[in-house]
């Protein structure tokens, strides 16, 4: 008679010695080989320069078998602004916006409005421009601009911004004969940072300022006066980490700007390449896609007791020292 053994007890015979590793653990000891040189190892700084070198060779060389570099057929379209314009309010803001030039369409005046120097001003310089000159009743004017709308008797109609595709900007450097230049900001949402870019840019020869559709500011009438009507065109992308990606297949450099960065301003050997300066976001800085799409990350040198630069400041001083290095290389 069998005895019962503990319940879940195995009566098999007692398990024998496993077999061995086959010597995996020998080929552990023997190590990954020597360190591969910096510019083969696709993280590294000077992997990201040979990476992106190796992309402008190819659009050169594309670029001598007729066409321009990495050139695809199909449309572009720059995304749809807003259908409707902007309404600029108050005898300060509409002066100030005439005279820097911004688009406009229609100057609304409240009938019998009391007449100032500023208000005088403001007529002279719609009619010189051909605007529409339209008096309304008050109450129109009220309604027109909103509940938090303080007119003062007097509003500017501002058309919604024609932005331009990105790869527009490229191919218009390109039929220029100029090495291309551009900015494309990464999340900034202050207007007048955006208007001060713009202006830097024309200012510093760029050809161009890409702003992606969402989490960005675009041209408003506050970033039109600050830009002072430059003529720097504006661009709109989709997806920023696309537009990206889609000049660096044409050759182009990016850099990213950020106070941490892996390479020092002065002296860029990239300036006189075809460069894209991403600046990222008035607290945030660069986000890791973009980041992680940079052939470079520069930082400013700046003194101890600051702890950053403005967005469009740091942009400024960028694109000045670039001009420098292209000029004297030139």
């Amino acid at each position: 008679m069998t005895k019962p053994g503990r319940p879940g007890a195995s009566r098999g015979k007692k398990k024998g010695p496993t077999a061995g590793t086959g010597g995996h653990g020998r080929k552990a000891l023997e190590g990954r080989g020597p360190t591969p040189k910096a510019e083969d190892r696709s993280w590294h700084v000077a992997g990201k320069r040979k990476a992106a070198e190796e992309r402008l060779d190819a659009a050169r060389a594309r670029h001598g078998k007729g066409g321009k570099p990495g050139a695809s057929g199909g449309t572009r379209r720059a995304p749809k602004s807003s259908t409707e314009g902007e309404l600029v309010t108050g005898r300060n803001s509409v002066l100030e916006a005439l005279r820097a030039k911004i688009p406009a369409t229609t100057l609304y005046v409240a009938a019998r409005v009391e007449m100032d120097d500023r208000m005088r001003e403001a007529l002279s310089l719609a009619t010189k421009r051909g605007l529409n000159v339209l008096e309304v009743m008050r109450p129109e004017l009220d309604r027109m601009s909103g509940p938090d709308g303080v007119h003062q008797g007097i509003a500017l109609a501002v058309p919604p911004y024609d932005y331009a595709h990105p790869l527009d900007l490229y191919d218009a450097a390109i039929d220029s004969g100029e090495t291309p230049l551009l900015l494309a900001l990464d999340g900034v949402t202050d207007p007048r940072n955006l208007g001060a870019i713009v202006r830097s840019a024309a200012a510093f020869g760029a050809h161009g300022v890409i702003v992606p559709q969402r989490r960005s500011v675009g041209m408003t009438a506050s970033a039109w006066k600050t830009s002072a009507g430059a003529a720097a065109r504006v661009a709109m992308a989709a997806n920023l980490n696309r537009a990206i990606a889609d000049l660096k297949e044409r050759g182009v450099f990016v850099i990213g700007l950020d106070g941490g960065g892996d390479v020092s301003l002065p002296g860029l050997d990239l300036a006189t390449s075809p460069l894209c300066i991403v600046v990222g976001s008035e607290g945030k800085g660069l986000s890791r896609l973009i980041t992680e799409q940079c052939d470079a990350v520069v930082s400013i040198p700046i003194g101890p007791d600051t702890e950053s630069l403005n967005a469009s400041v740091a942009a400024s001083v960028t694109l000045y020292e670039v001009a420098k290095l292209r000029a004297s290389a030139s």
